[in-house]
């Protein structure tokens, strides 16, 4: 039941972010390019209830923000990107040697890895690989920001804290 609860936090949390993103007027002048708020949430529910209930959050909050604020292509974009970033954060994270300002960062670069396989998939061209080194940039500034984030708030909860969420 505890863990349910801390679960629809989460879920809520991430969803207030990508609310608070869309009204943001942050437009970076490259399509596709967004702060990815709602990763703090991931990461930090990656890190307090590990990585099932990080792809419960991603999956969910990628569904229903899409609903609410996007479009069908918002959330098979988004879920192509999110499912590869949340694979490669859970990677390196169980590896133990890096900090989440590195694994978001990775996790930034990864998540527009797999928005552009995606896109390249949907029209069925491979010059939009053209695109990665932009996106791939950008994917490493947000993902650092995010990370930065993360660990601040890490370092500032206990870690008995973090122990009493996983039971």
């Amino acid at each position: 039941m505890k863990q349910t609860a801390h679960l629809s936090l989460f879920l809520a949390l991430a969803l207030i972010c990508s609310y608070i993103e869309s009204l943001l007027p942050f437009h970076f002048g490259i399509p596709g390019i967004k702060l990815g708020l709602a990763n703090i949430v991931v990461l930090l529910t990656l890190y307090y209830m590990g990585a099932a209930c990080a792809l419960a959050v991603s999956v969910t909050r990628i569904l229903l923000a899409g609903l609410l604020f996007g479009n069908l292509f918002s959330i098979l974009y988004s879920l192509a990107g999110g499912l590869l970033s949340l694979a490669c954060m859970v990677l390196l994270k169980r590896l133990g040697k890096f900090r989440a300002i590195s694994i978001s960062t990775a996790g930034g670069i990864a998540h527009n890895l797999g928005q552009i396989l995606m896109a390249a998939a949907v029209v069925e061209n491979s010059s939009l690989f053209y695109y990665a080194p932009v996106l791939f940039l950008a994917g490493a500034g947000t993902g650092f920001f995010i990370g930065v984030i993360t660990q601040e708030i890490l370092l500032r909860l206990p870690a008995e804290r973090i122990q009493k969420t996983r039971g």
